[in-house]
């Protein structure tokens, strides 16, 4: 089944009892038995619910995957992947990471033992040096945020499958349309489903797909037991929006290629980062691991400073400041102050995150409209 045809119709059917091709929203918190432990597979809504059940069997296809669990937010997902590990771990990750992944592995784990090494990972042999005995998860964040970096998912896992290496690969900012990494050797994938997936700015929302039995037993488990679950409502949007996956992506990545082209010839721009340009560090790895390249771009200012990105930020109209990504609607943002201020500015500047950096994701508007927008709001910087 091609992937315009899974988004529609994997796991999906008719609902038997009306025959609504919408899967209904289960908007219950528990279920009649006809005898204890005699049930229809159901219990009670924080262990199952049949529209998250569809919703979960959808996910896995997208990814080419057996097994979807689904959370209530794409940092429960990273946490419950975090709960399989064990005080003494250790975790290695990119240095250019979303600062919320890079705050929980900080700020909550590390005070529970576990240890978390940030290292550029487009450099394959630091990624083998930084490898030792205690290191249980390579965590691949893939173009990675904000800086667009493109990691080598299917190199990393080779490496980390000859050291026994858990592999997990954060596929929010490509989404299934664009890369499926568990075809590439990753063992679990993750996304904010908030974002892509969902892709209309509506719901809050996480997931995990893989095709290890027991890994999958292992996060049921911890989905259960600690409780972080989507309600039905949020499941039913997220199904909803990813009807629409292909085509929405497939518009944003059109319009951010015209935009970032439009940024890398401005006279008040010093630097574009956009996997799709061929001068950009790993653009055949990109090439090889993509389909496209992606619906955000992140440019750097001549003027480099914060007063500088001020302008531009409340200067535009179609471009709406706020925190997130993937929905129709264009978003524009300042990752050091907002998505990543939890990040020490000495750690930001390492990657070059500085003051002036803007982040755009780009929606399924008209690109022309788009890039007037922009034109007026860096006039006067």
């Amino acid at each position: 089944m091609k992937f315009g045809t899974k988004v529609i119709h994997a796991g999906i059917k008719p609902d038997p009892s009306t025959g609504a091709i919408m899967t209904p929203i289960f908007q219950t918190s528990t279920y009649v038995q006809d005898a204890p432990g005699v049930h229809k597979g159901y219990e009670y809504a924080r262990t199952q619910n049949p529209t998250r059940s569809v919703l979960e069997e959808n996910l896995a296809a997208l990814e080419n995957g057996k097994h979807g669990i689904c959370f209530s937010s794409g940092l429960a997902a990273m946490d419950a992947i975090l709960k399989t590990l064990d005080p003494g771990d250790e975790i290695v990750s990119t240095s250019d990471l979303y600062g919320g992944s890079y705050r929980l592995i900080t700020k909550i784990y590390e005070k529970f033992g576990l240890k978390g090494h940030f290292i550029p990972m487009d450099d394959l042999d630091q990624v083998e040096k930084e490898l030792n005995k205690k290191t249980k998860l390579i965590w691949i964040e893939t173009p990675t945020n904000p800086m667009l970096n493109i990691i080598d998912i299917e190199n990393i896992c080779k490496i980390a499958k000859k050291k026994g290496i858990m592999t997990c690969v954060d596929n929010t900012f490509a989404s299934p349309y664009l890369q499926t990494p568990l075809d590439l050797g990753a063992d679990l994938v993750l996304h904010s489903a908030t974002k892509y997936l969902g892709g209309h700015s509506d719901v809050v929302h996480g997931a995990i797909i893989t095709n290890d039995d027991e890994m999958a037993e292992q996060l049921r488990f911890i989905q259960n037991a600690a409780g972080a679950v989507p309600g039905p409502q949020d499941c039913f949007l997220i199904l909803r929006g990813i009807k629409t996956l292909h085509l929405r992506v497939e518009r944003s990545c059109k319009n951010a290629k015209k935009i970032a082209k439009y940024l890398n010839s401005h006279p008040k721009v010093s630097k574009v980062f956009y996997p799709g340009f061929k001068d950009h560090p790993n653009h055949l790895i990109a090439k090889k691991q993509m389909r496209d390249f992606g619906g955000m771009v992140s440019f750097d200012l001549m003027q480099n400073d914060f007063e500088a990105a001020q302008e531009v930020l409340k200067n535009t109209h179609l471009f709406s400041l706020a925190e997130s990504l993937g929905g129709v609607e264009s978003l524009i943002g300042h990752p050091a102050s907002m998505t990543h201020a939890s990040i020490p500015k000495e750690e930001r500047l390492k990657v070059g995150l500085t003051d002036s950096l803007i982040r755009l994701s780009v929606g399924v508007e008209d690109a022309d409209d788009l890039i007037e927008d922009l034109e007026q709001a860096l006039l006067n910087v």
